[in-house]
């Protein structure tokens, strides 16, 4: 419970956040050309709010909804998805948005996505400032890499040194965020190249490309970092514990098959886990829990075998040896001035994977692939790391900006495209167009939002 309220505080926190700048830079543009904005929420307020207030002499009502999906800017003279037609059926008034010059218009519509774009940029930049780059250069991963069968159909070995492809060197190979984007250059890339006991060699790659969410998605994974058996710590009360396993122990086989890395370990419980969706009952699910693990003590010759029950999550209760006790890692500082190009660079490169990434959204696994707000508040840590947390709400920005933007009617988008139609052809859709526009687009996320968060629920029952 802990652990949920954790991520679920870092979410809300996170979003809270990005939702009031977004909507801010409605307000900002409204009130710079004179347009009256009516209601300013956080979160929305469909029969009831948590609490609302109207400034002496300001036209805006400020407040707080219960439902935290997002939060609007109620804009005098817009179709929005308020659909206060009454109002529009009135003569327009000078201070509302259907009587100002549609490049004035524009600007106020992509005011919230301009807000999150630079704000994630800027983000970035203050990470590099403040933190700096902290990385473990690929070349120097002497362990090198873990490959599948599918890569070791291609010409990888285990234990490869991934160097990059023809299209890009992989600098470093030791996150989440490198590992993806690796994944993302090698299914488009026509050869790899790798350090196989101490020489260059090249892997010729299929001339069709791969699939990314395929290399993903597979079990064992197409490559990952190699990472040794050796235990680093045990958690107190957990089922390694309960065995006595200790630091620098050296885990050699689990559930009857020899292992000698932790990816080989994680392959294991990986099959344990599709195994779990079979079982009907708290019998089955003990019987598939309940398995055998043979390890040695460090600097012993003599391995042990031990019966172990795992927790009901499918863990042992270890830590494996961490990146940075493996290898010797490269900081890079920057400048107050340098931070913002290192940062820009950095915010660019992660809206070009998203694009890129973008085209598998529209494949029945790509379907499968999107998360809702459990799948995002996941994506924060267990414990609280500010690092981590404005790492992921620069992401998260980038992610909010680019969707707002897609050419969808009730996003800001779909507003941007009918603005651009009319400045070329000098005429206005209809307001009946408008409205029929804005219920088509209300239902196109309706249902995004119902299969995102559904795929969270399906995960989280085992069926995804």
């Amino acid at each position: 419970m802990e652990v949920f309220l954790i991520k679920l505080l870092q979410f809300m926190l996170s979003i809270s956040l990005l939702v009031l700048l977004h909507e801010g830079g409605h307000f900002f543009f409204s009130k710079l050309f004179g347009v009256r904005v009516e209601k300013f929420y956080l979160f929305f307020d469909p029969w009831f709010h948590i609490f609302e207030f109207k400034p002496k002499n300001s036209d805006t009502t400020y407040g707080m909804g219960w439902l935290p999906l997002g939060g609007y800017c109620k804009i005098a003279g817009m179709i929005d998805e308020s659909f206060d037609t009454e109002q529009m059926s009135k003569p327009a008034e000078p201070w509302e948005f259907r009587s100002k010059p549609a490049w004035q218009r524009l600007l106020i519509m992509i005011g919230g996505v301009t807000v999150n774009f630079f704000l994630a940029l800027f983000i970035y930049s203050m990470l590099m400032f403040h933190w700096g780059e902290d990385y473990i250069p690929t070349e120097k991963m002497s362990y090198g890499m873990m490959y599948n069968s599918d890569a070791k159909a291609l010409g990888f070995q285990d234990h490869d040194i991934l160097l990059g492809t023809e299209l890009k060197t992989f600098v470093h190979f030791d996150d989440g965020s490198s590992i993806t984007d690796a994944y993302r250059t090698l299914s488009k890339s026509k050869e790899a190249y790798v350090l196989r006991k101490g020489k260059k060699v090249t892997v010729k790659l299929p001339e069709e490309g791969m699939n990314l969410l395929t290399m993903i998605k597979q079990n064992p994974h197409f490559v990952v970092p190699y990472i040794p058996n050796e235990v680093d710590s045990v958690v107190a009360g957990t089922p390694a514990d309960k065995i006595g396993m200790k630091k620098g122990d050296k885990i050699l086989a689990l559930g009857g098959k020899k292992v000698s890395s932790f990816n080989e370990i994680s392959d294991v419980l990986g099959r344990l886990e599709d195994a779990m969706t079979d079982a009907k009952t708290p019998k089955d699910s003990l019987k598939i829990r309940t398995t055998t693990v043979v390890f040695a003590h460090a600097g012993s010759a003599v391995a042990d075998t031990a019966k172990i029950v795992l927790t009901p999550e499918l863990k042992l209760g270890y830590q494996p040896l961490a990146y940075s006790k493996l290898y010797p890692s490269k900081h890079i500082s920057y400048g107050f001035l340098e931070s913002f190009p290192a940062g820009a660079k950095y915010g660019m490169n992660v809206l070009k994977g998203y694009i890129s990434d973008m085209q598998y959204v529209f494949s029945a696994e790509g379907v499968k692939s999107l998360g809702g707000f459990g799948a995002m508040g996941n994506m924060f840590p267990a414990e609280w790391d500010w690092y981590i947390f404005w790492k992921m709400t620069a992401f998260l920005s980038i992610i909010l900006a680019f969707m707002n933007i897609l050419p969808i009617p009730a996003l800001d988008g779909g507003h941007v495209l009918f603005l651009l139609y009319e400045m070329i052809t000098r005429r206005k859709p209809s307001e009946n167009f408008m409205v029929y526009a804005e219920y088509v687009g209300i239902a196109i996320l309706l249902l995004l939002l119902i299969v995102a968060n559904l795929n969270d629920v399906l995960r989280w029952i085992g069926v995804l």
